[in-house]
């Protein structure tokens, strides 16, 4: 039986993975269908402390990852495809063939961005095809950007991306926006952005050397356009991907685990998480880790504390 397994390598499973080694809890971490997270497909990072010219994503969670195993965390790969949270010790099923039992868990599978589903938008992701402003706007200064999605996250993204780009187009499949006024409000006073509304994004175009256009059809005339531009980025929302789960841990109404306040404790005894998977706000790689770290002191905690807590209830915790 393991003390603590840990769901994920991004930078916060990769943090409480360093922290739980350095305090001789020997963590198993499943490295999940996407080893190293989002930043694993990112390419330059420049936002994270540490790298003053910056720092490729894959080379930053390469190096996270051996200053775990310099510590002695074990990584296994495969994805945990079920879990029975309703005693303990914990059963976590990996890849639907192998049972793993453990005292304590750290979930950080974290959120996947929502795509298109267009041609060339996967293959176009880190070569002009972005999932976040905050991340990557910086690369686009003096240039034209397209941004699609109607809802407050878009808005927000969109006046983000003024401050670099030259251009800003809103690109959404409804003639009318999800967000809210004061956002709706807000993008349309900047006098960079532009609008194409009730436009249905198709194709995205591409050369050799990354994004050059956005295919879309106008919704009311079938007419196809290609609206060139330097970059896109798609913002329509985030999945947290907590479904192996099934509804047994405490989660807000989209999905993302809601742990209690100042901690990353969950509703349930023993089990812990932290980054995008319960940060629908700020979904960054420095605050990720940030959490990573919280979760490994409050897992270390609880394991060198279990004698107290009551486990005999866990069954008839609901989840939501």
């Amino acid at each position: 039986m393991h003390k603590v397994v840990i769901l994920g390598t991004g930078p916060a499973g990769l943090t409480a993975a360093i922290y739980l080694a350095r305090a001789n809890m020997n963590p198993l971490v499943i490295e999940g269908s996407e080893p190293g997270g989002q930043l694993a497909i990112t390419t330059e990072v420049e936002n994270f402390p540490g790298f003053p010219n910056g720092i490729l994503g894959p080379e930053l969670m390469g190096n996270m990852r051996k200053q775990a195993e310099r510590f002695g965390a074990q990584f296994r790969q495969g994805r945990v495809t079920s879990a029975d949270l309703s005693k303990h010790p914990f059963i976590l099923s990996i890849n639907k063939s192998e049972q793993i039992v453990t005292e304590s868990v750290v979930i950080s599978v974290g959120a996947s961005a929502k795509l298109l589903g267009i041609p060339g938008e996967k293959d176009n992701i880190g070569r002009g095809v972005s999932t976040c402003a905050t991340c990557d706007g910086f690369f686009y200064k003096g240039k034209k950007v397209i941004i699609v999605g109607g809802g407050d996250s878009a808005m927000e993204e969109a006046n983000y991306l003024t401050k670099f780009a030259t251009e800003v187009r809103v690109v959404h499949r409804r003639n009318e926006l999800r967000a809210s006024k004061i956002m709706q409000e807000r993008a349309r006073s900047n006098p960079k952005i532009i609008w194409s509304l009730n436009a249905t994004p198709i194709e995205v175009i591409a050369n050799e050397n990354g994004v050059i256009g956005l295919k879309v059809k106008n919704n009311e005339t079938g007419v196809e356009e290609i609206f060139d531009t330097d970059g896109i980025f798609v913002a329509i929302g985030h999945r947290p991907n907590t479904a192996f789960l099934q509804e047994q841990i405490k989660t807000d109404e989209t999905g993302y685990i809601m742990v209690v306040p100042g901690t990353t404790e969950t509703n349930l005894p023993g089990v812990f998480a932290c980054g995008d998977v319960q940060d629908l706000r700020y979904r960054q790689a420095i605050t990720a880790a940030g959490t990573g770290c919280m979760a490994a002191l409050d897992c270390e905690r609880f394991l060198e504390n279990k004698a107290e807590y009551d486990f005999s209830s866990l069954s008839e915790l609901d989840g939501n």
